[in-house]
């Protein structure tokens, strides 16, 4: 008898270990199907956003490197015209002193080529004067006193220097002149805006289109009055100079009378230097 009850224990208890085996193997199906189910660990727009925002990265790193690698160029070019200008500069003043002395050998004088820019200042008020010279003034960019300006020397132009004479001094500025009056007052039209010439980048954007890619450029197109004088000279706005030091002498008496006014030709740097 207790033998068949212990055979009957034995059933049941296998029976019931199957069952429990069934019910385990289903509850490890179902929560493998849940699991495939369930939502992925780092979300679909985060990736989305990853994604984008590594491309951007890369677009941006190169984009640097291309800009870094179009400076190097520039500065090259940069400093290869600087040099060709430099020479240029030297050839010219090296003629000039050959002509001098070998027209000074054979007896003769040697007479330079006429010059082709100016240098304009203003050094009075227009108060009670007339129309004609306000609008001659006015023309020259020459809007307050102590402004000065650079004009390319023609007909027209000296005609209407002779119109403001008493209310101008002028001359024709050499290369010193030149390239410190720019790099020092230098300031350029930019939409409207009066912006310091700090940058060749800024040269750059307003004369890239004449050639015109930095400082040593401006300078060279306005020393020689190039064939792109007048955009160049157009960028530039009206140089903003300080009173003379050591004062006028007097306004309204012209220059070869031991005044101011009118036209002083070289000796217009000296002026330059006590203004600027």
């Amino acid at each position: 008898m207790l033998r068949q009850i212990n055979r009957q224990e034995l059933g049941s208890y296998n029976l019931l270990s199957h069952t429990c085996a069934r019910r385990k193997l289903s509850f490890s199906v179902d929560t493998m199907a849940d699991a495939e189910k369930k939502v992925p660990a780092v979300p679909e727009s985060l990736l989305k956003r990853r994604k984008a925002f590594a491309t951007m990265k890369a677009m941006r790193i190169k984009k640097i490197l291309a800009e870094k690698k179009s400076r190097k160029t520039t500065r090259k070019l940069i400093y290869k015209r600087a040099e060709q200008y430099h020479k240029e500069y030297r050839e010219m003043y090296r003629r000039e002193v050959r002509m001098s002395r070998t027209a000074r050998k054979v007896g003769n004088f040697y007479v330079p080529a006429e010059p082709k820019l100016a240098f304009v200042i203003r050094i009075r008020g227009i108060n009670g004067v007339s129309p004609k010279v306000r609008k001659v003034l006015q023309l020259m960019r020459l809007r307050q006193i102590f402004n000065g300006v650079f004009i390319k020397l023609n007909k027209a132009s000296i005609n209407m220097m002779r119109i403001a004479e008493p209310y101008i001094a002028w001359g024709y500025p050499n290369l010193k002149s030149v390239r410190e009056l720019i790099y020092k007052r230098g300031f350029g039209r930019m939409t409207k805006q009066r912006i310091a010439l700090t940058d060749n980048a800024l040269v750059e954007k307003a004369l890239g289109k004449y050639g015109i890619i930095c400082m040593e450029d401006l300078i060279h197109e306005i020393y020689t009055v190039g064939k792109n004088f007048k955009p160049a000279n157009n960028f530039l706005w009206p140089f903003k100079l300080s009173a003379p030091r050591g004062g006028m002498k007097k306004k309204t008496t012209h220059f070869v009378e031991g005044g101011d006014a009118g036209n002083r030709e070289d000796q217009i740097n000296r002026l330059i230097r006590r203004m600027n």
